[in-house]
């Protein structure tokens, strides 16, 4: 997989269960903050999204592999990449990595754009289509 973005997490207490691990819904959070950040660098903050261009994104199916444990204050690296881009969806495949290059956990998400008032499937906006097909070479 090719990363075209990292985002750094730290684990708090809060993250994590009463063995000091990180709680396993926890890392689907940090995973939708790094592609929140990354579309953010490209320039498409969300809430700048469903006010402009009337669309939001929603996670449609996911996939996880919990490889290894993190814990309390581990210091992560999440990273996002393109698995694939269509008219509508895009598939991510993303890491979360303990420093350096530690990989915790794998997973894929599809995510696919919806129409903030009818919340059904329509277009991706070319402009951001185009910023994505370049992010990925």
């Amino acid at each position: 997989m090719l990363s075209v973005f990292e985002w750094p997490v730290r684990v708090y207490y809060e993250d994590t269960d009463a063995g000091g691990v990180v709680y396993y819904a926890n890392y689907l959070k940090f995973m939708e903050r790094a592609r929140t950040e990354w579309l953010r660098e490209l320039g498409f903050g969300q809430e700048t999204l469903m006010r402009e261009a009337g669309i939001l994104f929603a996670v449609r199916q996911l996939t996880i592999d919990y490889i290894l444990p993190a814990r309390f204050d581990d210091a992560l690296v999440v990273d996002v990449g393109i698995d694939s881009l269509s008219k509508v969806s895009m598939s991510f495949r993303q890491r979360i990595l303990r420093a350096p290059d530690t990989v915790l956990s794998v997973a894929t998400v599809k995510v696919v754009c919806l129409d903030k008032v009818k919340f059904r499937p329509t277009a991706i906006p070319a402009n951001i289509r185009e910023k994505l097909q370049d992010a990925q070479h």
